[in-house]
C-alpha cells in the first residue's frame, strides 16, 4: 500500500440501496448510480472507497457477481478511485436473504444492513462454501491493480447490533474459530493487495497483552493495520500513537459521527499528520439513513431531523452537507497527494 498516494475515502452504498445484497444483485445493480456517486467522491479529492461484498452474491450467481464487480472497478478506476473490498461482517441483521430487501424503516439508522455471513456461520457444513467464496473472488481480482486492499471481516466480534432476537450467542467463538481461516484462504490466492481486518473496540493496541483473543488474530495476521474510531480527536491521536509501533501502515476504514465529537474538520489534520490513510462513514445520504445516530434504533427519528448529521457527506442530489468538509477533504488530499491532481 505504500507504493500507492495517500488514501481517502469513504464508506460507499449507492443512495437506492439498504445494504450490499441490493447494491450488487442483478436486477438492482445501478452503475450509473455509482458513477454519479463516484464523480462527487473525485470531485471531493477522495481516492479510495470502502465497498462490502456477501458470501450470498457469490452462492446465488459467482459470475455475475465477477462481472458486477469488474463492472464497478471499471467506474472507479475512471474516477480514479482504488476500493477496499470487504469480505465478511458481523454487523446488523444476522439473517441475511437473497432477492428483493425490504425498504428503510422510517427514523432509523441502517435498518436494513445484513450480516456476512450471518447465522449460517453456527453450521459447519457452511464452511466449504465460504472457503469458496473467499477463494474465488480473492483470486479472480488477486492482481488487479484497480484494488487497494482487501478487508477480509469487518468488526468480527461485534455482537450484531440493533434489535435482533435471533443473532447466536456463540458468536465470537465460532468467527475465531473461522477468521483465520479466511486470511489462510485468501493468501493462497496470492493477492498482490494487502489484507486486514480492522480493530475498534479498545481505548488503546499498544499492549499486546490486553488484546482479546479476536485482536490477537486481527493484528498479527494483518499486513496492513486497520482500525475505527468514532470518538474524540485526543482519543483518536492515542490510538494511532499505540498502533505506530506495530511498524505497519495505518488505515482508519471508520470514523466521522459528528455527534460523538469525530469530524472531518478534526481528525483529518490530525491523521493527516501521522500519514494515516483515513475511510468515512457515508458518502451520500440514502436508503442506509446513516445520516441518523445511532440513539435512533431506541428513539427513531420520525418527523424530526438530528440536530446534525451523523455520518454521510452529500444530499442525494449531490451537493454537499457542508461546504467546509469538502474543501477541507479536497484540501488535505491536494497537500498529501500533490501528484494526484485532485
Amino acid at each position: 500500500m505504500r507504493a500507492n498516494p495517500w488514501p481517502v475515502g469513504s464508506n460507499f452504498l449507492p443512495v437506492d440501496a439498504i445494504n450490499e445484497l441490493e447494491m450488487f444483485q442483478r436486477e438492482t445493480y445501478n452503475p450509473a448510480e455509482i458513477d454519479k456517486e463516484f464523480g462527487w467522491a473525485e470531485s471531493a479529492g477522495m481516492n479510495t472507497m470502502r465497498i462490502f461484498l456477501h458470501d450470498l452474491l457469490w452462492q446465488q450467481d459467482a459470475a455475475g457477481f465477477k462481472q458486477r464487480l469488474d463492472n464497478l472497478l471499471t467506474i472507479a478506476a475512471r474516477h480514479h478511485i482504488k476500493p477496499v473490498l470487504v469480505l465478511f461482517d458481523s454487523c446488523w441483521d444476522p439473517d441475511p436473504k437473497l432477492g428483493p430487501q425490504h425498504p428503510p424503516i422510517p427514523g432509523i439508522h441502517n435498518s436494513g444492513w445484513v450480516q456476512s455471513p450471518g447465522i449460517a456461520l453456527a453450521d459447519s457444513a457452511n464452511k466449504p462454501r465460504f472457503e469458496a467464496y473467499v477463494k474465488g473472488i480473492v483470486g479472480a481480482f488477486a492482481n488487479d491493480d484497480r484494488i487497494l486492499a482487501w478487508d477480509v471481516w469487518n468488526e468480527p466480534d461485534n455482537s450484531g447490533g440493533g434489535k435482533y432476537p435471533n443473532n447466536l450467542k456463540d458468536k465470537t467463538q465460532l468467527m475465531n474459530a473461522l477468521l483465520p481461516q479466511v486470511f489462510v484462504w485468501a493468501r493462497s490466492q496470492g493477492p498482490k493487495q494487502p489484507l486486514t481486518s480492522g480493530v475498534w473496540t479498545h481505548d488503546s493496541w499498544d499492549d499486546s497483552a490486553n488484546w482479546s483473543a479476536t485482536e490477537k488474530i486481527q493484528l498479527t495476521e494483518s499486513d496492513i493495520i486497520s482500525f475505527h474510531d468514532y470518538s474524540w480527536p485526543e482519543k483518536f491521536e492515542s490510538r494511532v500513537a499505540g498502533l505506530e509501533k506495530l511498524h505497519r501502515p495505518l488505515l482508519c476504514t471508520e470514523y466521522m459521527a459528528r455527534g460523538a465529537g469525530s469530524t472531518i474538520d478534526t481528525i483529518l489534520p490530525i491523521a493527516a499528520a501521522h500519514h494515516v490513510g483515513m475511510i468515512n462513514w457515508g458518502l451520500v445520504q440514502g436508503k442506509m439513513q446513516t445520516n441518523l445516530p445511532w440513539d435512533s434504533w431506541q428513539v427513531p427519528y420520525v418527523g424530526r431531523e438530528p440536530t446534525v448529521w451523523f455520518h454521510d457527506l452529500f444530499y442525494p442530489d449531490g451537493h454537499p452537507y457542508r461546504e467546509r468538509e469538502i474543501e477541507i477533504l479536497r484540501n488535505t488530499a491536494r497537500k498529501m497527494n500533490p501528484k494526484q491532481g485532485s
